[in-house]
Formats: C-alpha cells, structure tokens, sequence
C-alpha cells in the first residue's frame, strides 16, 4: 500500500463533479446523477464486492497478468476499506454512483495508480451480477435457518397437542375433528417444501458469471474456474450474454419468498380468527399482542396481520421484475438496476416475519383446550362417521350417505345432536345401528380410526411427529 498520506474514507469534492471519460466534456447534470445513482442501496453489497473483487485480482496475479506483487497491494488495500466500513468510516456519496465506482475509487486513493488496475478483464455487468448471486447465496442459507427456527417451533407445540381436538373445516364450514398436532404438522410440511425449493433455487444462484465481461467475454488470458473456486461458486455460466443479464434466479428467488408468504399469511389468518371471541381457539398473550388506543378491553393480533399484510410487498416484488425482465435484449441494460431493491426488500421482509411468527408460536398463543373440547362435541362433524359405521354392515356408502343425510334433518328439526338421540330413533332410520353407534361417532374416537397414512389418527400423528422431529435433528 502507499505510504504517502491518503483523503479521508468520506471526502467527496462537489465543486469537481465525475466526467466520466476524456470521451465526454461534462459532467452529468446533477438531478440525473442522483436519478442514475444506486448507491443508497446497493451499498448493501459492499462486502461482497470486496470479496469478490480480492479473488479477482488474486486471479490476475494467478494468470500473469499482473504481478503478485500489484494483487497483494490490490488486495491489502480492499481490505482497508473493508475495514473502514465496519467502523463507519466509509459512507460514499451520490458522487460515487454505485459500490463498485466507490470501492474502486476509494482503492486508487488509498494505494494510488496500482488500484487503477484491479478492473483489469471484468466489467461492472459481470462485477454485479457476482456480487447479487454472492449476496443471494448468503442469504438463502440465512433464510433456510430461520424456517427451520420455525419449524421447530411449530414441532414443538405440535408435540404438546396429539391429543387436543379442534375441529377440521372445509368451505370454512365444520368438517371433521381433527388433532390440534396434525393442524400445526401441516404448516409444517408447508415450510419444508420452501426449504427444499431454497435449496434448489441455491443450485442456479450458486453460478459465476465473474469474467464474462461486459457481454463478450475479455480478451485477457482469465481463469474463470479459479476465481469459481475461490468464491465458493459451483458452476460458471457458459455464455456470456446470458451470465451478464440472466436475473431468472433472481425471480425465482422472489417466487420461493413469495410462497413462504402465503404459508405464514395462511397460518396468520387462522390465528387471527381463533383469537376472536367469536372463535375463541387461543388466547394472545400479552408479549405478542397489541392494545387498542381507545378500547381498554382488547387485544389485537398485530403479528399475524403484519405478516399477512407484508405478504403482499414481497408479491409486488416478483411481479415487479418480472415485468422489468419481460422486454429486455440482451444483453445488460441499466433496467436491472431494479432488480436491486426488490431482492433486498424481500430478503428482509420473509426474514422479518419468519422471525416473528416463529416468536409467536413459541411463546405467544395459548390454545384454550375447554373450548375446543366443547367446540368438536357440539355439531355434526361426526357424520361422516355414521355414514362409514353403516358401510361397515354392508350398506352401500352412497345409500349410508343418503340416510345419514337425513339423520341430520330430523335433528336440526328437534333441535338435537346426533349424540342425543336414542337408540330407538336410530333404529328408525337403518336396522343395522346398534349400541356401538355412540362410541363410534365420539369425537376422540373419531379421530383415532383416521389411522390411514398421512391422516390425523393419533398413531399416524405420533409418527409424523417423530419424522419431523428426526429432521430437524439432521439438520442441526
């Protein structure tokens, strides 16, 4: 590095404002300088354009194209600024444009002409596509973590519910009962999908366009694979004006994010409605509940209609670079500039809420077991379970289907559950009903016999139980 004095991280001269080559004669008007700038943001990128830019000129040195001795200084110097903005002393400006021009610039301060030399076969369109991909790669393995966080929550109190009932709905309308567990498990399986895609997604995330230049690839004698390796990359791209403008792990990245928001909004629904008092499933407790600023009585659950609503910003995302992308020819185009934001957002949107729905259910709900003991015994979800009690004597389960069917008029017509009626009025509508009628339509009896794989039987959610928990053991 040069031991001559160097500015300070944060100096800027406004009164010399970039021309950017001796091609042009002036500089940009200043409103289009700040409307082409993209450092606000992507300054997120900065260590992993640090890195990235190490590795790349390490490969120069590797391939004689520069000395080893010009890498070190490159490299040392780098390094420098990557120190200098973890102590917040490297802030660039609008002036900078974007990380890679405030990083470069800030190297020829810091070492002086040898710095100049660091974009030596890249340009910033392969420079950018591998910091966004680095950036990617750290992240979905950030997000993988934090669903499984939260399916051990869900595991967690799952374990604590086989043999609490709530009733199953379809159409929003009384079903079957079901295991509180086998609900929970669902959720469950739902996050274990986003994890596998995360994973698959990783495998296109995980390529390196580094060295594909502008569009055309460098005349330089680059070694693509070494820069690879050193950068943890497992594939390079094989053409260089897909590399440089491809975005479509980006999408599908968006599209993986939007769907772990439909599973947590889904979840978050069912929660807001078992906390009302028209439900009254659970209760709020007080560390994952907000009051209201002029009714002292309520408890509102704030966390789950976040999410819910949050859900749709990361699907405005997707949507958002789709339609950025659809019109695009190749190669780069300052379009993609766009994309930017929309990653970052949604990165920090599904880790937001996978973190607080993840508090929620740990800590936060309090099933209230009377109320849904007395909710699953108190209407017809059981007459699935009359139509099979008569299948089961030989009747056609079309023709039971039919029976029961009227089974259930004549109790709405007198007011009565099927539980209530006698033996004798059974009888009336089928011979075939006997004294066992009752244990069978009971509800934790109806539940049990559901003991095909994959049903809520309170053997088969044990099962799932343990599988679940064997996961999340693998994964530690």
């Amino acid at each position: 590095m040069a031991s001559s004095p160097v500015p300070p991280a944060n100096s800027s001269d406004s009164s010399d404002p970039k021309v950017w080559s001796q091609r042009f004669e002036s500089a940009l008007n200043p409103v289009i300088a700040a409307f082409n700038a993209s450092i606000h943001f992507d300054i997120a990128l900065i260590e992993y354009d640090l890195t990235g830019s190490q590795a790349h000129v390490q490969m120069l040195a590797h391939s004689g194209i520069i000395s080893q001795a010009e890498a070190d200084a490159i490299d040392q110097g780098l390094e420098a600024i990557r120190q200098e903005y973890r102590q917040g002393q490297f802030q660039p400006g609008i002036e900078a444009e974007d990380i890679h021009f405030a990083v470069e610039n800030r190297l020829i301060e810091l070492i002086g002409d040898t710095g100049k030399k660091l974009h030596t076969g890249r340009s910033r369109n392969d420079q950018v596509g591998t910091d966004l991909r680095l950036y990617l790669h750290d992240q979905i393995l950030q997000v993988q973590t934090l669903i499984r966080n939260w399916q051990r929550a869900l595991v967690t109190l799952a374990s604590e519910h086989v043999q609490t009932l709530i009733p199953g709905y379809t159409h929003l309308q009384r079903a079957q009962p079901i295991s509180l567990a086998h609900h929970l498990l669902a959720y469950f399986e739902m996050a274990e999908r986003d994890w596998q895609r995360l994973k698959e997604i990783d495998q296109r995330v995980n390529v390196s366009p580094l060295g594909l230049g502008a569009l055309a690839g460098t005349p330089f004698p680059i070694d693509r694979q070494y820069t690879a390796d050193k950068l943890g990359f497992v594939d390079l791209y094989r053409n260089s004006l897909d590399g440089v403008s491809d975005r479509d792990f980006a999408i599908e990245f968006l599209c993986a994010a939007s769907l772990i928001m439909v599973h947590l909004s889904r979840f978050s629904e069912e929660v807001i409605l078992w906390a009302s008092e028209e439900f009254g499933f659970i209760k709020l407790k007080d560390s994952c509940a907000t009051g209201s600023s002029i009714m002292p009585q309520k408890k509102n659950p704030d966390v789950p209609e976040l999410v819910r609503g949050k859900s749709g910003r990361v699907f405005g995302h997707l949507q958002s670079l789709l339609v950025v992308m659809k019109g695009l020819p190749l190669a780069y185009n300052k379009d993609l500039q766009e994309d930017k934001e929309a990653i970052f957002d949604g990165v920090t949107t599904i880790k937001a809420c996978l973190e607080a729905m993840t508090i929620l259910v740990a800590e936060g709900l309090e099933f209230q077991t009377p109320r849904l003991e007395s909710a699953v015994g108190e209407d017809f979800s059981n007459a699935t379970d009359v139509a099979d009690y008569l299948s089961k004597q030989g009747v056609p389960f079309r023709e039971a289907y039919n029976i029961v069917g009227a089974v259930v008029k004549t109790c709405l017509s007198q007011n009565k559950l099927l539980k209530d009626l006698t033996l004798v009025e059974w009888q009336q509508f089928h011979p075939q009903f006997a004294d066992d009628i009752y244990s069978a339509i009971s509800p934790r009896q109806v539940v049990a016999v559901r003991n095909s794989f994959g049903g809520t039987g309170f053997t088969q959610v044990q099962n799932a139980l343990k599988q679940a928990q064997s996961l999340l053991a693998e994964s530690q």
